[in-house]
């Protein structure tokens, strides 16, 4: 029986890597998967998933107005049978396209995976990320560690300066240069660190 999973964590923990992984074992089997990611997500280039240890791998880009399951049903009519759907970078989804991947699993009876973050810089939901939390058959936390050893659950934002960003859009697409994973000790520090000296 088919299954929406959802692998979430904060960033730098080896998502994108472990989907890469996961569909090449599919097709090292002849079976064909079917990879999608957010056409604005162009870090390695338009419809393209790229790690941060050099693997990367075609796939369909799509927008906020694209059904996800309209777009699999014809996909799923053309050529081999789909053996499963990867979404990388899930936070940048909309509900609809939960509900859409849901209905994927449901009634055309095709494994999805998606790979996001949880929450933004400031320790709030994405939308997505609520809804594949509420939806989601099974749901993985995949682990990475604060600079202090911790297991790190939060991001910051930095500006080009290299300093903390409190405020602004939720999605603001980065990496490394813009996004430093912590625990939430060292997340409270750096983005309530005035509140906390002032109360000690």
């Amino acid at each position: 029986m088919a299954k929406l999973y959802f692998n979430y964590s904060t960033m730098n923990a080896g998502k994108s890597t472990m989907l890469l992984q996961a569909s090449y074992n599919y097709q090292e089997r002849g079976m064909r998967t079917v990879l999608l990611i957010a056409a604005f997500d162009e870090r390695t280039g338009k419809g393209i998933i790229g790690s941060r240890i050099g693997l990367e791998a075609s796939a369909i880009p799509f927008e906020g107005h694209t059904d996800l399951f309209t777009l699999i049903k014809r996909l799923s009519s053309e050529g081999e049978p789909i053996a499963c759907i990867f979404v990388d970078e899930a936070n940048f989804m909309t509900r609809e396209h939960v509900w859409q991947l849901a209905r994927v699993v449901d009634r055309l009876n095709i494994p999805v995976m998606v790979y996001g973050l949880r929450t933004d810089f400031q320790g709030k939901l994405f939308p997505a990320s609520e809804e594949l939390l509420a939806i989601s058959d099974e749901m993985r936390e995949v682990r990475t560690i604060c600079h202090c050893g911790r297991k790190a659950t939060m991001v910051v934002r930095l500006d080009a300066q290299g300093k903390v960003v409190r405020e602004g859009a939720q999605i603001d697409v980065g990496g490394n240069e813009k996004y430093v994973s912590l625990c939430r000790r060292h997340w409270d520090d750096e983005m309530n660190g005035e509140w906390l000296a002032e109360a000690v």
